[in-house]
């Protein structure tokens, strides 16, 4: 396997899905050696940086990437296989930001109340407990929790020419913010534009399900990636395969229509792995399915659905395409 690694400049930060030329040009079953920016852009560095005076929103939620994949096509589905994330730094950021976040008024629930304290938490990380630190700010609390890379953004370049903002989730991935993406974890996405396009980002150290106040603990990441093409059966949505399960993620307002996509999403994958009548898999996932929300925060609300392969016979989606990558991940 070709292996590439990429470290972009500052200069050479992308701030949206779209819009930006490819940085290179990469072949079907190269591996990806890639570092990235915190969302923060680096700017809270320390709990005495506020989101107010520091954070520029037009350079949040920085990308590496695009890049453009060989023989890629509309229609076509990009395979990324993470193999592995690293925090790049001994440190992550989290804050609550004014008028962000699931538990305060926004510019879109707009209620007559002050904004939340604008705070910043530094979490430092034990790579030899494998831990990030939270420390209180209103309080004198501490405790370890255990490190969960993750990777908050992963998507392609919409179709039609769209440009969208980094901070967008939409059926072209984007800023999904799911800690099913992690080490081990294939990412399904179709294919909008020639090449692809695609590019990550936003890596987290951990995050709960849901990101309720809006930041997960933010900080720059390496991540190890398999790139892969199928030619056509593009998904009209993202979805995810790991050892234990098939995910669709759909992201919209109201939550219930990114639950909806989501579902409608699995249903149409169940047809293909199982060879099903559409009311057959329809019932099958309503006894069977899961539904984390992902994020409650982003311009879209994001829904993970996800199915447990143990519940049912086995079946190989995309021609066993995740088995083969998770065996190919062991020798990198």
């Amino acid at each position: 396997m070709e292996i590439v690694e990429y470290r972009p400049s500052r200069d050479q930060l992308v701030y949206t899905f779209g819009g930006a030329p490819p940085v290179m040009t990469v072949k079907p079953g190269t591996v990806l050696k890639l570092w990235s920016e915190d969302a923060f852009n680096h700017a809270l560095t320390s709990v005495e940086d506020l989101s107010s005076v520091k954070v520029d929103l037009r350079f949040v939620n920085p990308q590496t990437g695009p890049f453009f994949v060989e023989g890629a096509e509309p229609g076509d589905t990009l395979v990324l296989h993470i193999v592995d994330l690293t925090p790049a730094r001994t440190w992550g950021a989290s804050a609550t930001i004014p008028f962000f976040g699931g538990l305060t008024s926004t510019d879109r629930t707009a209620l007559l109340q002050d904004p939340l304290p604008d705070t910043t938490w530094i979490y430092h990380v034990d790579s030899q407990r494998n831990t990030v630190g939270f420390e209180s700010r209103f309080g004198d609390f501490q405790v370890q929790l255990p490190l969960e890379p993750m990777l908050g953004t992963v998507g392609v370049a919409p179709p039609g020419g769209e440009v969208r903002s980094s901070l967008v989730p939409e059926r072209f991935g984007g800023n999904m913010d799911s800690p099913e993406v992690q080490a081990g974890s294939t990412i399904y996405l179709g294919v909008n534009v020639e090449g692809a396009l695609f590019s990550i980002g936003d890596g987290h150290y951990r995050q709960g399900e849901g990101e309720a106040c809006g930041t997960a603990v933010e900080g720059a990441m390496d991540s190890t990636i398999i790139v892969e093409l199928i030619k056509g059966g593009a998904p009209a949505w993202p979805r995810i395969e790991t050892d234990s399960h098939w995910m669709a993620v759909g992201s919209s307002r109201p939550m219930e229509d990114s639950w909806r996509i989501g579902q409608l999403e699995m249903v149409r994958w169940f047809v293909e792995l199982f060879g099903l009548h559409a009311m057959d898999a329809y019932q099958l996932l309503t006894q069977t399915a899961q539904a984390p929300i992902a994020n409650a925060v982003d311009a879209n609300y994001s829904v993970v659905v996800k199915a447990a392969k143990s519940l049912f016979p086995t079946a190989n989606a995309y021609d066993g395409v995740h088995t083969d990558l998770r065996n190919r991940s062991a020798g990198i």
